[in-house]
């Protein structure tokens, strides 16, 4: 008799830094990308805290690459002179086809590039998820909260009913 080996169990972990719960009420989302980001140490060590927010972010297109504007990444307590400012522009990786068809389609289009969450991959590499958007009118926001009433109403009857 042989002995297989158990299989490894992923780990179990939030690697979720932040999300932008307004983004998906705000915005339709079309399509998302999947983006490193350009980071100096004591960003990173910021991050591994837990302290950053981006909601108010956007990500734009200049000279060929995609940069995330107004992300806020808190200044590393122990970083002394060597620490980052909080706000400032940092560029995002992307294939270049992806950055031509983005590009496109902000100018083209009309749409915008919106940050929906900033996380660790399994790699432990920072990894930012853009999604490519175009803004919802008041009553497409009012519309998409009765939606999900009803859904929560129904779950509920549902429920009730078994």
């Amino acid at each position: 008799m042989t002995k297989q080996k158990a299989a490894a169990k992923p780990k179990d972990r939030n690697n979720t830094i932040a999300q932008n719960r307004k983004a998906r009420y705000n915005f339709y989302i079309e399509q998302d990308f999947e983006a490193g980001i350009v980071l100096c140490g004591t960003e990173v060590k910021s991050l591994r805290a837990g302290e950053a927010n981006i909601t108010d972010a956007y990500a734009e297109a200049k000279m060929g690459e995609i940069f995330l504007i107004n992300a806020y990444i808190k200044e590393y307590e122990m970083g002394n002179r060597y620490n980052h400012e909080a706000r400032r522009p940092r560029k995002l990786l992307l294939h270049r086809r992806e950055v031509n068809k983005i590009a496109a389609a902000i100018q083209r289009k009309g749409k915008t590039l919106i940050p929906l969450s900033l996380y660790f991959n399994d790699k432990n590499r920072v990894k930012v998820k853009i999604g490519l958007a175009s803004g919802k009118k008041a009553h497409d926001k009012r519309a998409t909260e009765k939606e999900r009433d009803w859904n929560r109403e129904k779950s509920r009857l549902m429920k009730e009913n078994r």
